[in-house]
């Protein structure tokens, strides 16, 4: 996922999540946020509590990233109800077992506490694009498409699936966002042309944006 980051698309994604996440955390309070992985987005740059750490899985590669400390997204080294905040930007994907990742966030989390999941959404156009990638890869025609749109890693959550893990945990959802509806193009410059989707998608088809931040 971090050099998918680097591509044209990711750095699109990584603008639109940027965006939403300096607004939906600036208005969170308390003393202690978490960000856990993703160093290249800064998830708390907008929120103003006083303890903010970023938490990776992995020693960051040189030049040397901001990470505070390396740990297991499942066994973090914070005491019990310790976190006012802690924001997940496609942590769940990217882990090996997302359940006990979001257990352990909430066993963290103060009794009030928020939690702020960012995630590619499987019912847009970016997941076809990938999902058409994957059967031509699998009869064959490795290179008809080019190189898989979305990092080849992980799984796509849906928010109805998202909503019954964080339903089991007592989580309340408060509320949610789309983005990214611009057709799977890779070139900043089509990027740029399409960029006018993105109002017609919030407008017309809000549910198909290609990524989604809860």
């Amino acid at each position: 996922l971090q050099d998918w980051l680097t591509t044209p698309v990711g750095s699109y994604l990584l603008d639109w999540e940027q965006k939403q996440l300096d607004a939906i955390v600036a208005d969170a309070f308390g003393f202690h946020a978490l960000q856990l992985g993703i160093p290249v987005l800064d998830a708390l740059r907008s929120n103003r509590m006083p303890y903010r750490w970023l938490a990776d899985q992995q020693v960051a590669p040189s030049p040397p990233l901001r990470c505070a400390l390396v740990t297991d997204f499942a066994a973090l080294p914070f005491a019990a109800a310790s976190l006012d905040l802690v924001v997940l930007p496609h942590t769940l994907e990217c882990s090996s077992d997302p359940h006990a990742t979001l257990r352990e966030v909430e066993r963290v989390l103060v009794p009030d506490g928020r939690v702020v999941i960012c995630g590619f959404n499987p019912t847009s156009l970016w997941s076809v694009r990938q999902g058409l990638g994957h059967v031509l890869r699998r009869i064959g025609l490795r290179g008809r498409l080019g190189p898989l749109y979305l990092p080849a890693s992980g799984e796509s959550i849906g928010l109805w699936r998202l909503r019954d893990w964080l339903r089991l945990l007592s989580f309340d959802t408060a509320q949610v966002r789309y983005g990214c509806y611009v057709p799977p193009v890779r070139s900043v410059k089509w990027l740029a042309r399409w960029g006018f989707v993105e109002r017609m998608g919030v407008r017309w088809w809000p549910i198909l944006g290609a990524a989604y931040v809860v």
